[in-house]
């Protein structure tokens, strides 16, 4: 895709969407969905939000070409939930929050599932509690 900014012209001018905004939307559609545990952003992404800097569109992608953009977004999937069954789920969900909110036309949502997260059982989560005091 040519990287273009997506336009919306109307009577009074051009409205500009940056790809931050279709990554912020994105994300927030695909935190939403059952079975999604969080979205992976790499290693950098992570260790700038544990100094306390929050990043909606961390493991989001964009490429947009005139009204039409496509996203990769990288998720992290809860254990025990059917990963294709969540990953199309994110795939309406986040074409449907962007279209919506954006008036831009989704192409694709190509979902990557990076890792599965485990919950800790109570035992755990006492021995990690004990070691801090």
């Amino acid at each position: 895709m040519d990287n273009i900014k997506p336009e919306i012209p109307n009577d009074l001018g051009v409205i500009r969407i940056a790809d931050e905004v279709v990554s912020t939307v994105a994300g927030l559609a695909a935190v939403e969905v059952e079975g999604v545990a969080n979205m992976s952003g790499g290693w950098g992404t992570d260790l700038v939000e544990k100094l306390g800097r929050k990043n909606l569109g961390k493991g989001i992608k964009v490429e947009s070409s005139g009204d039409q953009t496509s996203i990769d977004i990288f998720i992290v999937i809860e254990f025990g939930y059917a990963i294709p069954k969540v990953a199309e789920n994110v795939q309406r969900e986040v074409k449907q929050a962007v279209e919506t909110m954006t008036g831009l036309t989704v192409t694709a949502v190509n979902v990557h599932v990076v890792s599965v997260a485990t919950k800790k059982t109570d035992a755990e989560e006492a021995t990690v509690e004990s070691r801090v005091d």
